[in-house]
């Protein structure tokens, strides 16, 4: 079952269809385990006002899953299919989220260290990971909360997206300040299919899935191999990643399932330009990153049980153990009187955790879901620094900044309830509670400390959507997250002489409203904010702390979709945003009040227009945009990092099963780059912007087959 105009508040776009009429029937065991896990997970919909914005066709009824989905109890969510994945050309899985609204990506294209989304004015910089990443429902962040695991998702695998912005989603704590994004991959089906691409800088991508359902058994796989050159010089990047999806439906009440995945990536960096040397050759690598690497390996082992014993309750619960070994070798700059500028960073982690969910309907007016999750993280964490060599040279270490063991334990708790007192109005009340507990040994000298004691931290949440008329909402958002320090020493630890610190309390506030003006169109338009006290910019790989005190972000989000005629769509999505610093110091001492947390643009846009032709013949024009942003905290040196760029591709059916995609990126080869503020590599009084090109004008060809 497809969702149609009108049927859930969402209007979809997008006649690609990724299913076939033997994956769209499902095994009998199965369709019952579906309707039962509907049945008692049914959130009391209310009818055509859900404010959910959907690109592209996503499959509801067949998820077979007793666990609730974000659309279904929020708000503010937008979703994204894999068939519209599926057809882009990406160096990595996160750049497929440039396609979704008021998501900014920052661009690092430093080899496995490519970059991030983030959302609602939370940069990608990686002091404030402000984005809960899921993968299949499995938490996937690594301990700073970066997105790393993220890539061992290739486009081939992943059935949608979903994004979630603001802070009234009670089901996730850590990490879950601004948002959350989750990656659901693919589930069941009969099918065979790959993709082969060859393109610009000597790219080739591989990636091939199949799935499969025999009674009460459902197995799905997936392969991926890519290679390129890369646009700039010494950017070779080479990773493949493999997975298996088991899943039996032993009764209609019970399914059982296994998830397992690796990832490997080995990655040359090229090192970031000055302004000098981008001006003279935007695409060299200077000779002292001539070392530069990362390799980086990835698992992952999940088990998942759902159990729904009839129409009033249903439980899920899921274990999973992910890891990371990530060996990085970088270099920021030439400065040769310190050994600061030449490391080797060293992340080893295992994260070990275990969620439940129970949910109980109660009738057409309540419905009640509950959970609790534990996480164990068992780190490591080693930073070498080497003396000055062109090009560095990584044998011996000169200097240890770093070689920490460190634990986090995350217990957490949420009830939240979905009211619907008329068939009009929906009220969502939830409250969430989080502790922390850990210790660290600095190895070199032995000393332990204990994790920073935040207490209980409380979350209450809640929502509320009402129909104005059959094609008007209104919704309202209020809640609060949290963010605490991480890394593997002092602040995140009480070594002796480290400050207390509490956690940074973030209060969300939004109102938007949803109208369809003519059939199949929709304009969403929201007002939010939100402000955080005690807020820390803290980057644990670098030691680098700052304390900005009060915070407060808030902006508009504009979305507007529309059909012109039978064959032709577009779509509009405008963020305005700004965060300012309402107290803080400089690291001279200078105050921050007033200023604009740096590297965070003031707008961001998406569009796109797609011509659905004759059955054979299918072409896209999209694009994004941003604005410039400061890239010091004074803001003093100037805006940098605005573009507008533009991609297209046509694709063509060879036959029902056998398609050829042509795609261009950067269309009009734009000069754009990712700028930093190098205030850390360089002595003081000589700071400046360091550089990262994108990439050029970019051409792919892909073939694509379907058994």
């Amino acid at each position: 079952m497809r969702t149609q105009p009108g049927a859930t508040g969402c209007w979809t776009f997008g006649v690609h269809d990724s299913m076939d009429a033997t994956t769209q029937k499902h095994a009998g065991a199965r369709v019952r385990f579906a309707l039962a896990a509907a049945a008692a997970s049914m959130t009391l919909y209310v009818h055509a006002q859900e404010p959910t914005f959907v690109l592209g066709e996503v499959t509801v009824a067949g998820e077979r899953s007793a666990l609730l989905r974000a659309s279904q109890i929020l708000t503010s969510v937008d979703v994204i299919d894999g068939a519209r994945v599926r057809e882009q050309n990406v160096g990595a899985s996160w750049e497929v989220l440039g396609l979704m609204p008021g998501i900014q990506l920052t661009e690092f294209r430093m080899g496995a260290e490519s970059g991030k989304p983030s959302l609602r004015a939370f940069n990608g910089e990686g002091y404030i990971n402000a984005v809960k990443l899921l993968i299949d429902g499995i938490p996937s962040n690594v301990n700073s909360g970066n997105l790393r695991h993220f890539d061992m998702i290739f486009p081939i695998d992943i059935d949608y997206i979903e994004v979630v912005r603001g802070t009234n989603d009670a089901r996730y704590g850590l990490h879950n300040i601004a948002g959350n994004i989750h990656v659901v991959t693919r589930s069941g089906g009969n099918y065979t299919e790959g993709r082969a691409t060859y393109g610009s800088f000597a790219t080739r991508d591989l990636q091939a899935a199949a799935g499969r359902e025999h009674g009460i058994l459902a197995h799905n796989y997936f392969f991926a191999y890519q290679r390129t050159d890369g646009y700039r010089e010494h950017a070779l990047s080479e990773k493949f990643g493999v997975g298996g999806k088991w899943f039996l439906t032993p009764r209609p009440s019970l399914r059982l399932g296994l998830i397992a995945r690796l990832y490997e990536h080995e990655a040359q960096e090229p090192g970031y330009l000055t302004a000098a040397e981008l001006s003279a050759d935007r695409r060299q690598s200077p000779a002292k990153n001539a070392n530069d690497n990362d390799s980086r390996e990835m698992k992952h082992l999940s088990a998942h049980l759902e159990y729904v014993p009839g129409e009033l309750f249903a439980w899920a619960s899921r274990l999973y153990l992910n890891t990371i070994d990530d060996d990085r070798r970088v270099t920021f700059s030439s400065f040769a009187g310190s050994t600061l500028p030449r490391q080797r960073r060293h992340w080893i982690e295992r994260h070990l955790g275990w969620l439940n969910t129970l949910t109980w309907r109660g009738g057409d007016v309540w419905a009640l879901e509950a959970g609790f999750n534990i996480e164990r993280q068992d780190n490591q964490y080693q930073r070498y620094r080497y003396a000055f060599a062109v090009p560095t040279d990584f044998s011996s270490p000169a200097a240890t900044a770093n070689d920490d063991a460190y634990t986090l334990t995350n217990v957490g708790a949420y009830v939240q309830a979905v009211f619907r007192p008329a068939a009009d109005f929906k009220l969502v009340p939830a409250w969430r509670v989080d502790r922390f507990s850990g210790e660290a040994t600095r190895r070199t000298s032995g000393l332990t400390a204990p994790l920073q004691d935040y207490g209980w931290i409380h979350q209450p949440k809640l929502s509320a959507v009402y129909r104005l008329t059959p094609s008007a909402s209104l919704y309202l958002n209020w809640g609060r997250t949290f963010q605490i320090l991480t890394g593997s020493w002092a602040p995140a630890y009480l070594a002796p002489g480290t400050a207390a610190y509490w956690p940074s309390i973030n209060t969300g506030y939004e109102l938007g409203g949803r109208l369809s003006v003519l059939e199949h169109s929709e304009l969403r338009l929201a007002l939010w904010r939100q402000d955080a006290t005690d807020e820390v910019a803290n980057l644990p790989s670098a030691g680098a702390t700052q304390n900005l005190g009060a915070t407060r972000r808030q902006g508009v989000d504009l979305q507007a979709t529309v059909h012109v005629g039978r064959f032709l769509k577009a779509w509009l999505f405008h963020a305005l945003q700004e965060a300012v610093i309402r107290g803080g110091y400089s690291a001279g001492g200078n105050s921050l009040a007033g200023k604009e947390v740096f590297s965070t643009p003031r707008w961001i846009s998406n569009f796109g227009i797609e011509y659905v032709g004759a059955a054979q013949w299918k072409a896209s024009l999209l694009g994004r945009a941003q604005g410039s942003y400061f890239i010091d905290d004074q803001n003093a040196l100037g805006k940098f990092g605005g573009y507008v760029l533009f991609d297209a591709s046509v694709s063509y059916q060879l036959t029902p099963r056998v398609g050829l995609q042509v795609q261009v990126r950067n269309l009009l080869d734009r000069k754009y780059e990712y700028v930093w503020y190098d205030n850390f590599f360089w002595p003081p009084g000589s700071y400046q912007p360091m550089f990262s090109p994108g990439t050029g004008r970019a051409f792919y060809a892909t073939l694509s087959a379907r058994i």
